[in-house]
């Protein structure tokens, strides 16, 4: 059985990821009306991901015989200044989500919740492949600088992405 803090963490996460769906969607369209078809496809499949990821620690809740409990999820901004400014919002909420997680594994532990804490480890790794994506795209905004031609080929790579549920094998296995 869970326990009440862990419980509350995840509870509190299963919310933070609905909320960066909102977000991710949120910047989706500014991308899209702003002409950066590449950059709102990213941003797309970011928010079908966070989606996995909340779906993913409810069903871990449900497993560990906790009861989910739901928030309200707060209206994230919708217009931005530029696809750089976008992207340095990325990372910095990555870098925030990265905290929540850290707190997870911490909270798991002190309570000597070790399924938790095995759980919330891929979430852990996830960041920093989170951090690093966001860090790596801003970079390359910021060798960019004003090049259009150069923002015009960021934006035909980045429509390349795929959403790859990264949870589907798991739950093939599950199924009766």
């Amino acid at each position: 059985m869970i326990k009440g803090n862990t419980l509350k963490a995840l509870n509190d996460q299963v919310n933070a990821e609905y909320y960066s769906a909102y977000l991710y969607l949120a910047m989706s369209a500014y991308a899209d009306r702003a002409g950066f078809k590449g950059v709102a496809n990213w941003l797309f499949v970011q928010a079908q991901e966070e989606m996995a990821h909340a779906t993913h620690i409810y069903q871990h809740i449900l497993e560990r015989g906790g009861t989910p409990a739901f928030s309200d999820i707060k209206a994230p901004g919708a217009s931005y200044g530029s696809v750089k400014e976008v992207f340095e919002k990325v990372l910095t909420h990555e870098r925030f989500v990265t905290g929540l997680i850290d707190k997870i594994a911490s909270v798991a532990l002190g309570e000597n919740d070790h399924a938790t804490y095995n759980f919330i480890m891929w979430y852990v790794n996830e960041q920093v492949e989170e951090e690093a994506n966001a860090d790596e795209i801003l970079s390359k905004l910021n060798f960019i600088g004003d090049n259009n031609g150069l923002l015009y080929n960021l934006d035909s790579t980045l429509a390349a992405r795929v959403f790859t549920d990264p949870f589907a094998a798991a739950a093939q296995n599950q199924q009766p």
